[in-house]
């Protein structure tokens, strides 16, 4: 089986996250600049079997699409005009920032990498990618 990649979107910087190749378990990768997002990614794809893509949807308490969206849909434009093989999906982060700290301090990290926002980052992109595995299983 191939790999499944998540992406945590941000202006700066980007988490990234990736499965095993059974797709059960995801695993924080790295962060990276953003402006360097998509050259990583067709690094990535070229060295790894990945399936699909998937993307953290920014959403507003209300359901509506954040700010950020006008960032993240010329990114997936380009990623599919780059690579028109893999499927690209959006799926719903809201809280996995907030989820992300929360499990940085209940793994009881020191008061330093509680402040590393690429940590942050890279959780988001973990939690993002296995919401979509556990959706996927039932």
């Amino acid at each position: 089986m191939s790999r499944i990649i998540a992406i945590d979107y941000g202006r700066k910087r980007t988490g990234i996250a990736v499965s095993d190749t059974l797709q059960m378990i995801a695993n924080g990768l790295t962060t990276v600049p953003t402006h360097q997002l998509l050259t990583f990614i067709l690094d990535y794809v070229s060295k790894e079997p990945v399936e699909r893509i998937i993307v953290g949807l920014p959403k507003q308490m209300n359901n509506e699409a954040s700010e950020n969206m006008k960032n993240i849909e010329p990114f997936v434009r380009a990623l599919k005009k780059k690579m028109p093989n893999i499927p690209v999906e959006y799926v719903d982060e809201r809280f996995t920032s907030v989820i992300a700290h929360r499990t940085i301090l209940e793994a009881g990290l020191k008061k330093k990498d509680r402040q590393n926002k690429a940590l942050v980052d890279e959780i988001s992109a973990t939690i993002i990618l296995q919401t979509y595995l556990e959706s996927k299983r039932f």
